[in-house]
């Protein structure tokens, strides 16, 4: 268990000064022309803590630029432990929630959660390779008003899931569950020489011939596995994204469901990392990022 009461958590110099251990491991380099060498940083009171200046470009910057937690007002040690909790939270950890444990409003905390995801979502490669098994299956998302005593639901959301068994996976909303669209999903974030592993659906009898083998169960006739020949793992991971749906978002918007996908994919490919390992994971993910306030509002309206 990560000790809460570590200074990265209270203190905002030491909060920075983990950041910067974390994405400059051999020291500061410029995010403006990528100079590493011929950089300064900036003393005495009339400077900010942590600014640094290029000798090459004449730019300042800050371990914070050109990453998701630029131009934030927020301090940096309440962006530590923000990324820590959502790190740790199997089933998430609601806006609400972390806007009454960091003592920011609302719509901060909202702001803050989007943020950190977009440092979760996965650029890496293709899932798969020669010798692995990717599984696909498809689901429907939310929707539910059973056992409720009141208050809507949000519509129902089609969701694909792609599984390496025994490594990373990946979720995607799409509008209609159908052979094109699928097809799409898979062949851009699957190896062709990979096993694809999937239910007897329609959609998956072209597409499973473009991969190495193509291996299928009858879910239809109460037939879900023989051996190596099954999707559960992927099931699996529609259960854990459910019950984060039923037990804290409850009212995931359409413009951001890569979002909450890309966090529920995050934890799930790094569920053997400790907390820690995979809160600085995250905050590796930070560089190259920028979600602002204004695209975010744009993107939900």
């Amino acid at each position: 268990m990560f000790d809460l009461t570590n200074p990265i958590f209270t203190d905002a110099d030491k909060a920075r000064e983990h950041l910067e251990s974390i994405n400059w491991p051999e020291g500061p380099f410029c995010p403006h022309c990528g100079e590493c060498e011929n950089v300064h940083r900036l003393q005495g009171k009339s400077h900010r803590p942590g600014l640094i200046q290029c000798n090459s470009c004449l730019k300042n910057f800050t371990v914070t630029v050109g990453t998701v937690f630029e131009r934030s007002k927020v301090p940096l040690n309440k962006w530590m432990l923000a990324t820590y909790l959502l790190a740790s939270s199997k089933k998430g950890m609601s806006a609400h929630q972390l806007h009454r444990m960091l003592g920011v409003t609302y719509k901060t905390a909202w702001f803050m959660m989007h943020r950190v995801r977009e440092a979760m979502k996965d650029d890496s490669g293709p899932l798969g390779g020669p010798g692995k098994v990717v599984e696909s299956d498809e689901a429907f998302v939310g929707g539910k008003k059973k056992n409720r005593l009141s208050g809507k639901t949000a519509p129902k959301k089609k969701v694909v899931a792609l599984v390496e068994r025994n490594g990373r996976a990946r979720s995607f909303h799409i509008a209609n569950i159908h052979a094109n669209n699928v097809r799409s999903v898979l062949v851009s974030n699957v190896d062709r020489a990979s096993t694809l592993m999937t239910d007897e659906a329609r959609h998956y009898w072209a597409v499973g011939r473009e991969f190495a083998s193509h291996g299928h169960t009858l879910h239809a006739s109460r037939k879900f596995g023989k051996g190596e020949t099954h999707s559960n793992t992927a099931e699996n991971f529609f259960s854990i994204l459910k019950r984060g749906v039923i037990g804290t978002y409850h009212h995931m918007s359409e413009a951001h469901m890569h979002r909450y996908l890309a966090e529920f994919d995050f934890r799930y490919s790094t569920k053997a990392d400790t907390d820690k390992e995979r809160s600085d994971a995250i905050l590796r993910g930070i560089v190259g990022k920028r979600l602002t306030y204004r695209r975010s509002n744009l993107l939900a309206a």
